[in-house]
């Protein structure tokens, strides 16, 4: 029986890499973020995201197993991001993946990101059961999903434009905050006056699951320019209505959704199931409503690789490995996934 996986995270901007055991959970993970790297230049830059993974994921192996006490004979697979992201930076851990797997003589798998993301909340202590609806939300996707099972996805719902994470980053930028944006969105937020300003909460007024982020950034823009010579209140003003619309909105397509599906368990996964504003609000609709939110545990809401050593492990357990030669795809729905 399958038993230890090693999980290669390269989708972006973090290098990760971690150990799944399917006996005894999560053995031990190591992670390196591109941030400050990226932060010259206002966002991510593809050629050097990819050059630095490249430097990034020998070390991380090698910290890695010393960290864990294992040995590289001790492990039985090995699972790495297939898609989608930025190819060049998949390019990265696929390759290494895929030598060490030829070196070892073990099974490779490509996995999913996004149902990497989807299964990170079983890495908390407490996980959910099937069936439950998935928010999924970050920097390059916003969807609802209906998942029955491992690879049973209906998708419900997602952005028409930009993403709830990117409309975060983009925002924050227009008000001069640094790279990245959301996080220091949300902080500056914490300092807001409410009702100061009033933005769209977009898609709300019609039916559907469907979002819209681009209007609400537009608004953004068009509230921070009408300032004279903005005051950081201002903008901590501004950060907070913006907060607020997006999360408002996020948080009423996924009763929306819940009610729809009939479930009664909601998982939030992405780097903006992070936002502390976010899970309070959620919170607060799930117990009105005698229903269930779960999160990852916060150190792994953003790429990881520890979701796709679970993911990957899961998969492989299942019996499914890499039989054609490496294929790696910058998009790739869902719901195009073998179910288990």
């Amino acid at each position: 029986m399958l038993v230890l996986v090693l999980g290669i995270e390269s989708s972006c901007d973090e290098t990760g890499l971690a150990l799944y055991c399917t006996q005894q959970g999560l053995v031990g993970h190591q992670l390196h973020s591109q941030i400050d790297m990226h932060a010259l230049y206002g966002g991510v830059v593809p050629e050097l995201a990819s050059r630095d993974h490249i430097q990034r994921l020998v070390p991380l192996l090698r910290a890695l197993l010393y960290a864990a006490k294992i040995e590289a004979k001790q492990i039985d697979a090995v699972a790495y991001t297939k898609g989608p992201g930025l190819v060049g930076a998949l390019m990265t851990g696929a390759c290494f993946a895929k030598s060490l797997a030829s070196a070892w003589q073990v099974p490779a798998l490509g996995v999913h990101h996004m149902e990497g993301h989807l299964l990170a909340p079983m890495l908390a202590a407490q996980s959910p059961e099937f069936p439950f609806v998935a928010l999924l939300v970050s920097g390059g996707h916003t969807q609802l999903v209906a998942v029955e099972a491992i690879g049973r996805y209906k998708l419900l719902g997602e952005s028409l434009d930009d993403a709830a994470g990117e409309a975060f980053d983009k925002s924050a930028k227009l008000m001069g905050l640094p790279y990245p944006g959301g996080p220091h969105l949300a902080k500056r937020a914490l300092q807001g006056r409410p009702d100061r300003f009033r933005l769209p909460r977009p898609m709300l007024d019609r039916p559907g699951l469907d979002f819209s982020f681009s209007g609400l950034k537009t608004a953004v823009r068009t509230h921070f320019q009408a300032l004279d010579d903005p005051s950081e209140q201002d903008i901590a003003d501004l950060c907070l209505a913006f907060e607020q619309a997006a999360i408002d909105t996020l948080v009423q397509k996924s009763i929306r959704a819940l009610k729809q599906t009939g479930f009664k368990t909601l998982v939030v996964a992405g780097g903006v199931s992070a936002n502390l504003y976010l899970r309070n609000q959620l919170e607060q609709a799930m117990c009105k409503r005698g229903w269930q939110a779960y999160y990852p545990p916060m150190e792994f809401c953003t790429d990881n690789g520890a979701m796709i050593a679970l993911a990957g492990a899961l998969r492989l357990q299942a019996g499914q490995y890499d039989q054609l030669p490496l294929a790696l795809l910058a998009r790739w729905p869902l719901t195009d996934l073998q179910e288990l």
